[in-house]
């Protein structure tokens, strides 16, 4: 068996160089540096000294592209793989191949302009740099981030299933055999996505910029629109209504970009899944390593019975991104996907009357504050506008309540449990008893009183941990002992 260390180390695609250049990804940090030295001391020179600035920052930029990819390599071993970077400082970091938990390939637009990839790898290590980044290797050709991948995928599996991967393409469009298809994206779920705060979180951003932008120039290169007749409340009427569409075909259109061609396929002992319209990835978990999947719903989802799946699979990076099984879709798909990879359990069982009493509380407490403070203003000033705003928060805080009770939630299986908790965003995490590595009981003085206590499964995948609130006391060493094992017993709520 090779020594890594005895491997020579290879360089990324020259192409990269002209590729870094043109984002200036290694000298991006001079040019607001660059922007601000010259508002200070004035562009005296006009547009020779603006286009001197530009061609001094893109050299620069090559440069320092040029130095980073020549002190930069990769090499992988019978038992590791090695990555060696840094200018001044040097850094060489090794991880066992049987920590890589799995390998993610992405094809941003400019990278297929240049025939080039990315690829990252995650480790059971974690990452150690500030970035929070694993393993990257930025700027191979396509085919050598496909042998990269299958190289490292089937060091960890057995021979049958090495040989298996290592014969998988980057982006497989075309089903063959080896592939089972579990999902695909239908373009009819792209309706789903104004329901979804992360796409519509995008087409926001995209209006905050453009309002800024004309918010900075001057009024006579802006165009003067006439509206006579029109009345201030129908016209502001218009552009609400005109905004909302706008918001909703912004989310859409991101949702599309993110998802186009979403594919989700099992291959061998792996899930492997690709998606994108600008940026392609391909990512790939090891069924082996999933512990639990997470179905996930906001309101407006729950009432177009719409929902998200995610894997929770261990030592994997960004989960959130990555460990997505289907990014959106109808519920039942969500669930259909969510039962083949970890056995259901029974149907959830409700928290007792106490924590809805409790939930209700917490709900209405903020609204009687506020309420209070309206009569004392009222009383002494006669101001009654809080008063009334008191009133219905009062009055809101009650389905309030009621719905974070709803929310809440626990069962367990043969091998597996669940719990289930939120109300904006409601979760239902499905893990396999495996997946415990500890258990926690927290009891307020106000939930001692209730005979309630909240109980998180620490487990390593995922959020870190899964809670279920408002728990009876009594049924909590119970649940824990059913849910992870006998280990369990001494489980109560703290004295």
């Amino acid at each position: 068996m090779s020594d890594p260390a005895a491997v020579p180390g290879q360089r990324t695609s020259r192409w990269v160089l002209l590729l870094h250049t043109i984002t200036f990804r290694q000298a991006r940090a001079l040019v607001p540096a660059a922007l601000g030295l010259g508002a200070a001391r004035g562009f005296e020179g006009g547009t020779v000294t603006v286009v001197a600035a530009v061609v001094g920052v893109t050299l620069l930029s090559l440069l320092w592209a040029a130095l980073s990819w020549w002190r930069f390599s990769y090499a992988v071993g019978d038992t590791s793989v090695v990555v060696t970077r840094g200018l001044l400082s040097r850094s060489v970091r090794t991880v066992p191949l049987d920590r890589v938990r799995g390998v993610e390939v992405e094809a941003p637009a400019l990278h297929r302009l240049f025939g080039l990839v990315r690829v990252e790898i995650d480790a059971a290590a974690g990452s150690v740099g500030s970035t929070g980044e694993e393993l990257v290797v930025d700027g191979v050709t396509r085919a050598e981030g496909d042998r990269l991948r299958a190289r490292l995928l089937a060091a960890r599996l057995p021979p049958s299933r090495g040989r298996h991967a290592a014969g998988a393409d980057l982006d497989p469009e075309v089903d063959d055999d080896r592939d089972e298809v579990i999902t695909r994206f239908d373009p009819r779920w792209l309706l789903y996505a104004p329901l979804v705060g992360s796409y519509l979180a995008v087409p926001v951003a995209a209006f905050g910029a453009l309002f800024r932008l004309l918010d900075e120039v001057p009024d006579r290169f802006l165009p003067q629109v006439d509206r006579p007749g029109v009345p201030d409340g129908l016209l502001a009427a218009l552009l609400l209504l005109g905004g909302l569409v706008l918001l909703g075909v912004g989310s859409i259109v991101g949702s599309a970009v993110v998802n186009w061609h979403f594919r989700l396929v099992r291959r061998g002992g792996s899930l492997v899944a690709t998606r994108g319209l600008v940026t392609r990835r391909h990512t790939e978990l090891e069924i082996d390593r999933i512990r639990g999947c997470t179905v996930s719903q906001g309101v407006g989802m729950r009432l177009a019975g719409a929902a998200r799946a995610s894997a929770l699979v261990t030592g994997l990076g960004d989960a959130a991104r990555r460990g997505q099984l289907l990014p959106l879709g109808p519920q039942e798909e969500a669930w259909a996907l969510a039962e083949r990879l970890v056995e259901p359990t029974d149907p959830l069982q409700l928290h007792p009357a106490a924590a809805r009493r409790r939930s209700v509380v917490r709900g209405v407490v903020p609204g009687v504050l506020v309420l209070v403070a309206g009569v004392v203003l009222t009383a002494t000033s006669g101001w009654w506008p809080l008063l009334v705003v008191g009133a219905v928060l009062t009055g809101l805080g009650v389905p309030l309540g009621l719905a974070r009770y709803a929310a809440t939630g626990h069962a367990t299986g043969l091998w597996s449990f669940a719990v289930r908790s939120g109300w904006l965003v409601r979760e239902h995490a499905v893990l396999q008893r495996r997946a415990v590595v500890g258990w926690q009981v927290r009891q307020s003085p106000f939930q001692r009183r209730a005979g309630l206590v909240t109980v998180l499964a620490c487990v390593g995948v995922g959020s870190g941990g899964y809670t279920a609130r408002d728990m009876a006391a009594d049924e909590a060493a119970g649940f824990a002992r059913a849910a992870s094992g006998a280990w369990a017993d001494a489980l109560t709520p703290a004295g």
